[in-house]
């Protein structure tokens, strides 16, 4: 019999770790290739692995709750296949080196992995070393501020159970779940890195609605796909980041790193109320048909939590649709490490003064706010609240006409 070490392999870019949830199955168990063995969790979806051989389940290396690097063995199976054994250490050193933006010292390494500092998190600080490095100084620093934040709450909460015993017994304390803990910590972070502006635009999307309701019922006959107006959305998006660059941007130390793929996330709530960001990998690429399908498919297997962790992940800019929550506009905040996020707000009928070349008129027309939220370290004004005016100029062009 030989040995076959499973390790946890690579979930996509700046994915370093993961939690292990539940076993699926128990030692001793006999495995057939493609079985499901394991439930893991990264910072933004849960997974399973499967196994990539027959076998036995000879020994389980991490329990549930633990965390695991890539790379790392997490099971040995036993099995009378002929199989090298992989060198773990040394597919994790490639692994990292592959998914590193930067390089990180032993010395800070050591000292992420001693205070669960996360890949992602080693990501968004801000290096004073040589090329922008991290030193011990800044992530003993980060380190030291994100215990300060949490003493803060921690504060707060101890406050209120102190008073406890004066109010009516008529609330419930509730732990928060493993996503909503790991949200709000990147929600924190976000505002301790980027500076945070929002500007405000309106834009008619008259003729956008005219066209949906024209369209949707045969498209959705011909193709069995429901039309929804994010695929006009992310166009006008994708089409105003063409013509301003410098939004598609991320900031490392007083480095700005220029995108050239565009890659639009989504932001996705969940039935239980959290939230999750697919992506569209290369979003310029689909016409306004393909948008559609790709979109429906990832929101459908968002909410059904069938997303793989690299869908998550290498986002460049990010859309927020806070109208279908029945909100007008809001002040988004921005998803690291990118530099802007855009919140499409509720679409209503307003009476408005129409230009036309005969003179202006009163009509009904669809509005629409968008809010849009950047980093003032990188975006001013200018450019901010001008790329927010090109999305709406855009949305305004759109053909009614136009043909999927």
């Amino acid at each position: 019999m030989a040995e076959y070490n499973l390790p946890l392999p690579a979930m996509g870019e700046s994915i370093a770790e993961a939690t292990i949830i539940r076993w699926l199955k128990k030692e001793g168990d006999s495995i057939k290739k493609d079985d499901l063995l394991v439930e893991i969790a990264t910072d933004k979806v849960d997974s399973e692995i499967s196994s990539p051989v027959n076998g036995i389940l000879k020994k389980k290396l991490f329990s549930p709750n633990e965390v695991a690097k890539v790379g790392n063995t997490i099971a040995i199976l036993e099995t009378e296949e002929k199989l090298k054994k992989i060198p773990v250490e040394d597919e994790k050193d490639e692994t990292m080196e592959e998914n590193k933006k930067r390089f990180y010292s032993p010395l800070v390494r050591t000292i992420a992995h001693k205070e669960r500092v996360s890949f992602y998190e080693l990501e968004t600080i801000e290096g004073t070393g040589e090329k922008g490095r991290v030193t011990k100084k800044d992530i003993l620093k980060y380190i030291q501020k994100n215990k300060m934040i949490r003493s803060k709450y921690s504060d707060i909460f101890l406050s209120c159970n102190n008073h406890k015993n004066n109010m009516v017994e008529s609330e419930e304390t509730v732990e928060m779940d493993r996503i909503r803990k790991i949200t709000a910590e990147h929600m924190i972070n976000s505002k301790n890195i980027s500076a945070h502006v929002t500007s405000f635009v309106e834009a008619d999307v008259t003729n956008i609605v005219k066209w949906r309701e024209k369209m949707k019922d045969s498209f959705q006959k011909n193709t069995g796909e429901k039309l929804t107006l994010m695929s006009v959305f992310v166009e006008c998006v994708v089409k105003a980041i063409k013509d301003l660059p410098m939004i598609n941007i991320s900031v490392n130390g007083t480095n700005i790193i220029k995108k050239r793929n565009i890659h639009i996330g989504l932001a996705t709530a969940l039935p239980n109320g959290n939230l999750i960001v697919p992506v569209i990998k290369h979003a310029d690429s689909y016409n306004l048909g393909g948008l559609i399908k790709i979109i429906n498919d990832l929101i459908k297997r968002a909410k059904s939590n069938q997303l793989k962790p690299e869908e998550t992940q290498g986002g460049t800019y990010t859309i927020s649709n806070i109208g279908s929550f029945g909100n007008l506009f809001g002040t988004p905040i921005i998803h690291q490490p990118q530099v802007a996020i855009m919140a499409i707000g509720l679409i209503q009928k307003k009476l408005s003064i129409i230009e036309t070349p005969e003179g202006d008129f009163i009509g009904i027309r669809h509005k629409i706010y968008l809010s849009h939220s950047y980093d003032h370290r990188v975006i001013d004004g200018v450019l901010g609240g001008g790329f927010a005016k090109k999305v709406a100029l855009y949305l305004e062009k759109f053909n009614c006409y136009t043909k999927i």
